[in-house]
């Protein structure tokens, strides 16, 4: 089957490379019983990819079945994928077959799945390596022949590096991945997307389908899309119900983008800052200033017992192009030993002035953030207590109002110790 095939057969609209790389993995793979993990952003696509994979492998006549592990809470997320016996905790009034039982046979995608708790990874682990798992409360093991694609939009690697994610666990699940590229990364195929969404709502509502004028084409390939297809299909419903004027120009579009909330803050240091904490960089900003300070009292001590000019050490022209920005030639360098060191002086004392500065700042900055820090988590523990009052209770309505998971939801409840 070819690319454009499987396509049709999906629903997958685009002609990317990357997403037609995706794809043809996602076909070789499928007739092996290789583990896959995909990873990609949140709404990029990727629940496409294991259902590929399924429908074209030999187990297509068996289960498939789909789990999100960040909506189930921890407490039960054992459970819910491995069974339970009856009594083994309160509420097991019956035995139950857990998702790796009923799915003997055929495939389970694991969407979000570095929200597993770490005793759930370990159990996962032993299921990838022998296809061995017990019943929570029982001490029989049990064997399922079952494939395991799973899916994640956080980085692994890090979270590893956190200690929130198995190494081994990662390795087996990753052993073909597959990256579904974000959507600004799939700007030709945009504006395809938003056609084929604005003809499904016009189709579903009975109502005439919008079109964009050229600088609307523009502006929409030109948006970064932080929530990819998902955020596409969104607002592409709310404007073929709205808008009247079925013709959307780049100034009614507009209206319907969030403006970008990544910050833009201004920082000291442009080098490479990856692993680097705050302290690290400003300590780094200081030493260089320090080092501009020497090299001047180097030029200056050269100058003093020497009659040459400055400009014509080949050195000292290198290091007044580093502090100034541009070379100085001999005759541009005139000034007197006096006036060299009374700069060498003031830039020196301007140099302490600005490290203490930095450090007034960092004090004030910390107290801010301890105070901040507080005030935040206030307001998440009212914002929770008002989304359960909302919703008499009930955690999956809750945790859709705001946003977050179930299972974070259940988390946060114990956390600020929320009676309900």
């Amino acid at each position: 089957m070819t690319i454009q095939q499987i396509k049709q057969r999906f629903g997958i609209i685009g002609n990317s490379e990357g997403l037609n790389r995706a794809i043809d993995i996602a076909s070789q793979v499928a007739p092996t019983d290789l583990s896959v993990l995909i990873t990609g952003e949140s709404g990029s696509g990727k629940e496409a990819m294991p259902q590929i994979i399924h429908q074209l492998s030999a187990r297509k006549h068996n289960q498939y079945i789909a789990v999100n592990c960040g909506a189930i809470p921890e407490g039960t997320i054992d459970s819910e994928l491995f069974g339970h016996e009856k009594g083994s905790f309160t509420g097991a009034h019956d035995s139950r077959k857990g998702y790796f039982e009923v799915a003997d046979g055929g495939t389970i995608f694991l969407d979000e799945v570095a929200e597993l708790p770490t005793q759930t990874q370990a159990r996962l682990l032993r299921v990838l390596e022998s296809g061995e798992f017990l019943k929570v409360g029982s001490s029989k093991v049990l064997k399922t022949n079952v494939r395991i694609v799973a899916a994640t939009n956080v980085n692994i690697p890090e979270a590893i590096r956190n200690n929130k994610f198995r190494e081994d666990l990662y390795y087996r699940l990753n052993t073909v991945p597959i990256e579904v590229p974000p959507l600004r990364n799939r700007k030709g195929d945009i504006h395809l997307i938003f056609r084929k969404f604005a003809s499904d709502f016009a189709e579903k509502y009975k109502m005439p389908s919008i079109h964009l004028t050229p600088d609307a084409v523009k502006l929409l390939e030109k948006y970064r899309w932080p929530g990819n297809v998902r955020q596409l299909k969104n607002v592409t419903e709310q404007i073929s119900v709205i808008e009247q004027e079925k013709e959307i120009t780049a100034h009614t579009l507009l209206k319907y983008l969030p403006e970008n909330s990544e910050k833009s803050l201004p920082i000291l240091y442009t080098g490479d800052q990856e692993g680097m904490s705050e302290r690290d960089i400003l300590y780094k900003v200081l030493f260089e200033m320090k080092k501009d300070v020497t090299d001047l009292k180097k030029i200056v001590f050269q100058v003093i017992n020497s009659d040459s000019a400055v400009g014509k050490h080949e050195e000292n022209e290198q290091v007044i192009e580093r502090l100034y920005g541009e070379p100085k030639s001999p005759s541009k360098v005139n000034f007197d030993k006096l006036q060299i060191t009374e700069s060498i002086d003031n830039h020196e004392q301007k140099a302490y002035e600005t490290a203490n500065d930095i450090a007034d700042d960092m004090e004030e900055y910390q107290e801010v953030e301890s105070e901040e820090s507080l005030s935040i988590s206030e307001t998440e523990k009212r914002l929770i207590k008002k989304a359960l009052e909302k919703h008499h209770g009930k955690r999956k309505n809750a945790s859709e109002d705001l946003g977050i998971s179930e299972r974070t939801l259940y988390r946060k409840i114990k956390e600020y110790e929320i009676e309900q």
